[in-house]
């Protein structure tokens, strides 16, 4: 059950049953943790305040990558857990997550020299276990200059070659989801967690409002796991009981520039003019550059990328790329969100780690904290492995999430995605689509995508929405929960980052649809007010 008109009849069963877990937080953490869980054999329930992956989980700079720079702070165990993690992900999930071949230009003077990159990417390698065709390549400041001209040539020395993975952090965490929900978990947006139930100074269970009909129920668990991100701390006030330590938030902030103005050919991992790293990463028709990492002190389903944002990632392109001379309107669109970091004392946000720990208070509740997206599998595996250990009289199974293809990931093997597509495309007209849209929707969805066509077909097109368009909404609504305009235009289809252009294009008669398929609570919680709010703050400016 993974279907927004299928919301009553699960809150029902939620109210009404007495799960092994409940699971606090729809980002990626949470969403393996519930698939871990119910692929253990226990019953789930896991619910969100907001949308599915609507904080960090669909902010991040979107690579799934074992973090170089770790290195420098010795932080071993963190690249070579994540850096084995990056592979697996992929093989789950390739349609989308695909290797990305990064170049890490190194310059006199700057962070990273010859020696230093050849010794660290060799490390790297060999931590992350990574196969000998992916190995990195140390390259001369010709060879460098050939991979990507646009690249400032004064003090140029060459380059280190290695491979990351890119990926698309909502749809990971949607894919996840699809996969619990056909396990068998329960999974609800949009349902809050305003208190918990104590019993015999045990946690037993939560009060859970529904923001979108204001509904309330309560929710019994013999286990239940903070993965709230960002929120952790605030969910742990309602225990409470905690111990003396605490998140500390940092913002990272992405501006999308379209290739006509910023024609970058490679995934480029560079030192900014003030020393921090960046990244500069092609994605299709756009390229993005990112990101920030300042304390953030507001609200974090508040988070923006300010004017000063924008400006500093503007001006670390144009220092490593001056000959593309990029100004304010390029921007197209800007996303920030927060990392929530386990506060150390007397550290620069770049400085703090990575590390993830699992918390657990006198009254049961365990809070896993910290981490970062690419082991969000492994963080889930050790949630679950606690949970199981202190599981009396019970005997779960052990975790099988590291072969295990997510929802629209049911391939042998990655390398037949392409076979696929070239398959689906060749179909799409049968369903009265183009073969553009074919290819499109088959690359996007995976093994999912006949499943569009068939939504495509029998909707067609009308209201302003091409057929493919209104296949990919009936979809996102009965088969991944979009309940309001604005899951469907960020998390479901990334119109709003990376096609802004057709999310205003098609944004009204998008909200229009949703609101006909839905009733009021579509225009409640993501009306034409809404839709044009964020329109503005994809761009940096309130409209």
């Amino acid at each position: 059950m993974f279907s927004t008109l299928l919301r009553p009849k699960m809150k029902q069963h939620a109210a009404g049953f007495r799960f092994d877990v409940l699971v606090i937080g729809g980002g990626v953490t949470g969403a393996g943790i519930a698939l871990d869980a119910v692929t253990r054999g226990m019953s789930v329930l896991l619910v969100e305040m907001q949308d599915f992956a609507e904080g960090t989980s669909s902010r991040s700079t979107k690579l799934i990558h074992g973090g170089l720079r770790y290195l420098k702070q010795m932080e071993l165990k963190i690249v070579a857990e994540t850096g084995r993690e990056r592979k697996i992900v992929y093989e789950n999930a390739p349609h989308v997550t695909e290797p990305e071949r990064m170049l890490l230009p190194f310059y006199k003077g700057g962070t990273f020299g010859p020696l230093m990159t050849s010794a660290g990417l060799t490390v790297y390698d060999l931590l992350a276990g990574v196969e000998k065709d992916e190995r990195r390549t140390m390259l001369s400041p010709e060879e460098t200059l050939e991979l990507e001209p646009l690249l400032k040539q004064d003090g140029l020395l060459g380059g280190g070659n290695y491979v990351e993975y890119r990926t698309d952090d909502a749809r990971l965490t949607l894919e996840t989801l699809k996969k619990a929900a056909e396990k068998g978990a329960v999974c609800l947006n949009y349902c809050k967690a305003e208190r918990f139930v104590h019993e015999g100074g045990k946690i037993a269970g939560a009060v859970i409002r529904d923001g979108l009909d204001g509904t309330v129920f309560r929710a019994d668990a013999e286990h239940i796991v903070n993965a709230a991100g960002p929120w952790v701390d605030e969910v742990r006030k309602m225990d409470g009981k905690g111990n003396n330590k605490h998140l500390k938030l940092s913002k990272g902030a992405h501006i999308v520039i379209d290739k006509s103005r910023f024609p970058l050919r490679q995934a480029i991992y560079f030192d900014g003019p003030d020393g921090r790293m960046l990244f500069a990463i092609p994605r299709g028709r756009k390229a993005y550059v990112g990101t920030t990492d300042t304390f953030y002190e507001g609200n974090p389903a508040d988070v923006k990328a300010s004017e000063e944002d924008i400006r500093y990632l503007l001006e670390a392109a144009d220092w490593i790329f001056p000959g593309t001379r990029l100004q304010r309107g390029d921007v197209e669109s800007a996303w920030a969100g927060v990392r929530p970091l386990i506060h150390q004392e007397g550290k620069d946000p770049s400085e703090i780690s990575r590390k993830d720990e699992i918390w657990e208070s006198d009254s049961g509740l365990l809070t896993i904290a910290g981490g970062k997206l690419t082991g969000y599998r492994k963080m889930a595996e050790h949630v679950v492995d606690r949970i199981a250990d202190r599981s009396s009289g019970e005997k779960w199974g052990p975790c099988v999430t590291k072969h295990l293809p997510l929802s629209g990931g049911d391939f042998a093997s990655p390398v037949d995605l392409p076979n696929f597509i070239e398959g689906k495309t060749n179909e799409a007209e049968l369903y009265g689509l183009s073969r553009e849209e074919g290819r499109e929707i088959a690359a996007f969805y995976g093994t999912n995508a006949d499943a569009v066509f068939k939504f495509a077909h029998a909707a067609g097109a009308g209201d302003g929405l091409s057929a493919a368009d209104r296949g990919r909404i009936l979809y996102s609504v009965h088969q991944e929960m979009a309940a309001v305009p604005a899951d469907f235009l960020v998390r479901r289809s990334g119109w709003l980052f990376f096609d802004v252009e057709k999310a205003r294009a098609v944004g009204p008669q998008a909200a229009a649809y949703m609101k006909r398929l839905l009733g009021p609570s579509a225009e409640r919680r993501g009306g034409k007010e809404e839709l044009r709010r964020l329109l503005g703050e994809t761009a940096g400016r309130e409209r």
